[in-house]
C-alpha cells in the first residue's frame, strides 16, 4: 500500500528519509497529479521547507501547440528536454543549463543555469512516464480526484481571467483520463499527498 502524507511536513519527512539513505547525493523529487490538484502549491511549500531545494516548473517545459491538443500521453510536456537539459546533468553533479518557454514570445528563452541545489523539486502533469524512469528519488502524487481537481483548476483560471473551459473539457480532462489509463501515474508514486479538502481517488 502506498503511504499517505497528510501534511507538507509528512512530505518533508519523506524527503529527509530519502536524503539520509542517499548519503549526500543530489535528490530529485517529482510532484505530479491532475491539473488543478495543487502541484505547484505543494512544490512551493517544499522548497520553502527543505534546505538546499529549488523548484523546476513544469509549465516552463510545455510546448503550447501540443499542450492544447488531444494526446494519449501528454506529449505537450517536453519530457526528453527536461531530462537532457536538467535532470541528467543535475543527478550527475554537473551544472544544468536549460531554456524556459517564453509564453509572451512563443519561443524558448535564453539559456539559464539552474540555481545551486541539493534537492530539485519538479512539478508537472505527465512526468510519471517511462521517458523519465530512473530520474526520481521520490515521486509524490497530489491525491485529488479528477473531477475535484478540474473544478479547482477551472475556478483558479477564471479567477485569473483565463477562460479555458473548452480546453479543460475537450483536451485536458480527456488527456488526463488517457494518461491515467495508460501509465497509472498514481500507482507509480511513492507517496500520496492529500491536501486539505482533497478527495483522493
Amino acid at each position: 500500500m502506498t503511504p499517505r502524507a497528510r501534511s507538507v511536513g509528512d512530505v518533508v519527512a519523506a524527503i529527509d528519509s530519502v536524503a539520509a539513505r542517499r548519503s549526500g547525493r543530489r535528490i530529485v523529487v517529482g510532484v505530479s497529479g491532475f491539473g488543478g490538484a495543487g502541484k505547484s502549491t505543494l512544490a512551493r511549500a517544499l522548497v520553502g521547507e527543505v534546505d538546499g531545494a529549488v523548484r523546476l516548473r513544469g509549465d516552463d517545459f510545455l510546448e503550447p501547440a501540443r499542450s492544447h491538443h488531444r494526446s494519449p500521453d501528454w506529449d505537450g510536456v517536453e519530457r526528453r528536454r527536461i531530462r537532457e537539459e536538467v535532470l541528467d546533468p543535475f543527478l550527475a553533479g554537473r551544472r544544468a543549463e536549460f531554456r524556459r518557454f517564453d509564453w509572451s514570445a512563443r519561443s524558448l528563452g535564453e539559456p539559464e543555469t539552474l540555481e545551486p541545489a541539493e534537492v530539485l523539486v519538479l512539478d508537472a502533469v505527465g512526468i510519471f512516464h517511462p521517458e523519465l524512469d530512473g530520474c526520481f528519488d521520490l515521486r509524490v502524487w497530489v491525491d485529488v480526484d479528477l473531477d475535484e481537481a478540474t473544478r479547482r483548476g477551472m475556478a483558479r483560471d477564471a479567477a485569473e481571467g483565463r477562460l479555458h473551459e473548452e480546453l479543460w473539457r475537450d483536451v485536458w480532462v480527456p488527456n488526463e483520463r488517457d494518461f491515467a489509463a495508460a501509465f497509472d501515474p498514481r500507482g507509480r508514486a511513492d507517496l500520496w499527498y492529500e491536501p486539505a479538502g482533497g478527495h483522493g481517488a
